[in-house]
């Protein structure tokens, strides 16, 4: 269990969204629930091809990508979504299970960070108030 306030992070206004790209329901709407405790607006995908879909209209100030997702992985839907100059500056964190072998690869591809799976939300606290 976490205890995490909008307090904690600092610069984070409310009406911020971020778009949760993972495949796995259960961790999603985890997610989702993290996010939207302080304020933010979650918008979710279920595959890498809705994740650059929802990125592209939708405009997110953050988006959390999982790498191992079907029909677009996140490394691909990554690199289809910083072919959008709108989408140049927008932080993309990398969720993994294998951080070390996709480390290299999710940063050269326009992540802006990656986080080891099982999420830590107490990890993962600090990467999005530096983002936001």
């Amino acid at each position: 269990m976490w205890i995490y306030r909008a307090a904690d992070v600092k610069g984070v206004e409310m009406g911020k969204r971020v778009l949760v790209a993972e495949d796995f329901d259960d961790v999603r709407k985890m997610m989702k629930v993290f996010f939207e405790h302080d304020g933010f607006e979650v918008l979710e995908a279920s595959d890498g091809y809705e994740a650059v879909q929802k990125a592209v209209t939708e405009h997110p100030d953050l988006i959390v990508m999982d790498i191992a997702m079907p029909v677009m992985d996140g490394i691909q839907a990554t690199t289809a979504i910083r072919q959008h100059d709108h989408m140049s500056d927008v932080p993309i964190v990398a969720l993994t299970a294998y951080a070390d072998f996709y480390y290299d690869r999710a940063l050269d591809v326009g992540c802006n960070d990656v986080v080891a799976k099982p999420v830590d939300l107490a990890q993962l606290q600090p990467v999005v108030s530096s983002y936001m």
